[in-house]
């Protein structure tokens, strides 16, 4: 690990020492929805046919659909090594290092990134993550409505979701802090792009979790349901078993319910699944700063 995180810094160092432009030819959507419908033990990944950058380009996204990080980094590392002037590959290191929670390096490459290709919807969706998670509602929302606005026809259809998703996310946490009007304008939001995320891929995981989140956290006047809560989120849950997020705010259902027992057996398995998750340490600290759930509310 420590090996790991040495050998990101030192790439993160070249990076930002190096001009990149747009390969021709690199078809950075077909990849990305390409990615989603492979295992990393399919042998078309496993025997390949010459080593490319597009090939461990494509390698590392099935690792980070599968949450094999290190392997991910791995991945797009040699397709640097073979191409060090595609943009997508740059994109790559700095997911990885958001997922790792090293927040400002992946800022300052995915920067880099949106300078020289503002069409480059990955890099946006990355930034618009971490904006959020630092609480720049506003400038995560901007990110997202940016992806949104530039047609699904420009975008992989999960980089498309995530962006209704965060664009209704953010909205939500902007309502929430804010006074009345806000609430009205920015808290009625949120369900329409939600409900638009769900029209594209009703099944995925991310999307259940949007949906049990707002059902949790809305107000029952404006749709708060914490029966639908539980049921979205105990799908998502099943959809994808290592999306630490939805295993806290499965917590924060049975800790709404008064259930101890299952209040602490989510929030062990969100850490479990990634001690750095800013949504389960922010529940533990009851600093609440994204919003917390207990039976007393």
């Amino acid at each position: 690990m420590i090996l790991m995180k040495r050998n990101i810094l030192a790439l993160v160092c070249v990076l930002t020492l190096i001009p990149f432009c747009l390969a021709g030819g690199f078809d950075w959507k077909k990849l990305h929805e390409k990615a989603d419908t492979m295992h990393s033990s399919q042998d078309a990944l496993i025997r390949p046919q010459g080593e490319t950058p597009e090939r461990f380009y494509l390698l590392g996204l099935v690792y980070l659909n599968e949450y094999k990080h290190e392997k991910a980094y791995d991945a797009f590392s040699r397709a640097v090594n073979l191409d060090n002037k595609t943009i997508e590959l740059k994109w790559g290191v700095a997911e990885v290092l958001r997922r790792r929670h090293k927040e400002a390096e992946s800022r300052t490459l995915l920067e880099e990134i949106i300078k020289a290709a503002p069409d480059f919807a990955p890099a946006r969706i990355s930034l618009a993550y971490i904006e959020y998670i630092q609480g720049e509602y506003n400038k995560s929302v901007n990110l997202a409505r940016r992806v949104i606005e530039s047609g699904q026809a420009q975008v992989d259809k999960s980089n498309y979701v995530r962006a209704y998703l965060l664009f209704a996310g953010g909205k939500g946490m902007i309502a929430h802090y804010g006074g009345p009007i806000s609430k009205v304008i920015n808290g009625t939001a949120v369900l329409p792009y939600l409900k638009k995320a769900q029209a594209l891929t009703p099944d995925a995981a991310g999307v259940l979790f949007g949906l049990g989140s707002f059902y949790l956290l809305a107000p029952s006047l404006v749709g708060g349901d914490r029966a639908k809560a539980l049921e979205y989120l105990e799908k998502a849950v099943a959809a994808d078993p290592y999306f630490a997020d939805a295993y806290v705010r499965l917590a924060q259902v049975y800790g709404f319910k008064g259930d101890s027992g299952k209040y602490e057996l989510y929030m062990k398995r969100a850490l479990e699944i990634d001690p750095g998750n800013a949504l389960a340490l922010d529940a533990k600290s009851k600093k609440c700063k994204f919003i917390c759930v207990s039976a007393d509310k």
